[in-house]
């Protein structure tokens, strides 16, 4: 049967055209996504070539995966072929992710010694998912970095904090559920102000300033740190010592220095920055810089003794 669009066919030709069985033919009309007409005795009818290429894009689409919602808004031109596909790629890689990451963890637990292998499971049961993980640390940071511009603490947060690795190694999963389960201990807010503030952070009166004055002291710290070189006492420490006697109306001097020291880091923050050091590689972050500007301190109060 022809008609001014062309020729027609019934639904078991078109079935027999495509592969589609008859119900599923059926399913896409009523879903509005295959157009049909009714002939005179009320049996669908379909143009042959729009009707065949319709049901051959939707084949190549589900080949892909891509559900019905997406495959629909390509037919209805709600999206294209390329937005569709990227969707559905984002979706995959998401799936890939959440797969590698028990993959690991299984390991992980598996890789334990028997008598850790209850405190590991525990540590890994609460850390299945990397991306919920990030936003912790990423909300624990802002957190601690509330009175700095929002920029300043976005370019720390993307340098600092590690981001979840796509396919984890037994150990990456193993350090980053560490370091999720070490900010969700509440006392370790006040650790960390006191390891990024130093000595008496209430008396600072102006953290902003404060915060630039020592992110460009600590970029010449970036600098030896990368060059291997051991910490000592030199104008990187002076600029550091500096900022923080101005922060705090008063002068750099001996004294002071051992101020800055007489507070004993807690030691999970060296095991914060350990398992960082894990995730990010070869990246400096502001912990290693810390421990070369306390380094630093210790030669210079030594020299002093002496």
């Amino acid at each position: 049967m022809t008609d001014d669009t062309g020729l027609l066919i019934g639904i078991g030709e078109l079935a027999r055209a495509t592969g589609f069985p008859v119900r599923t033919i059926r399913f896409y009309c009523d879903e509005g996504i295959l157009d049909a007409r009714r002939s005179a005795g009320g049996h669908r009818l379909f143009e042959a070539d729009g009707a065949t290429e319709r049901l051959l894009l939707i084949r190549r689409l589900r080949a892909f995966g891509l559900g019905l919602e997406s495959i629909t808004g390509v037919l209805r031109g709600e999206r294209s072929i390329d937005e569709a596909v990227a969707a559905e790629s984002a979706r995959v890689e998401g799936e890939f992710r959440s797969v590698a990451w028990r993959r690991a963890s299984l390991r992980a637990v598996g890789a334990a010694d028997p008598a850790q292998r209850a405190d590991r499971l525990a540590l890994l049961a609460a850390a299945q998912d990397g991306g919920a993980l990030h936003d912790d640390l990423v909300r624990f940071w802002r957190r601690i970095l509330a009175p700095i511009d929002r920029h300043e603490v976005d370019r720390y947060v993307g340098w600092n904090v590690p981001e979840p690795p796509a396919d984890p190694t037994v150990d990456e999963v193993v350090a980053y559920a560490e370091l999720a389960a070490l900010v969700a201990d509440r006392t370790m807010s006040g650790a960390v102000r006191q390891h990024l503030w130093w000595h008496e952070p209430d008396l600072i009166h102006d953290p902003q300033g404060l915060y630039a004055d020592v992110a460009e002291a600590l970029t010449d710290v970036v600098a030896r740190v990368a060059d291997d070189v051991r910490p000592r006492r030199g104008s990187e420490l002076d600029r550091f010592v500096e900022a923080h006697a101005d922060a705090r109306g008063l002068r750099d001097s001996p004294a002071f220095r051992e101020q800055l020291l007489s507070d004993t880091p807690d030691h999970r923050i060296d095991h914060y920055w350990t398992l960082t050091a894990q995730l990010v590689g070869d990246r400096i972050t502001v912990g290693r810089a810390i421990d070369w500007v306390r380094g630093a301190l210790i030669d210079s109060a030594g020299a002093a003794t002496c």
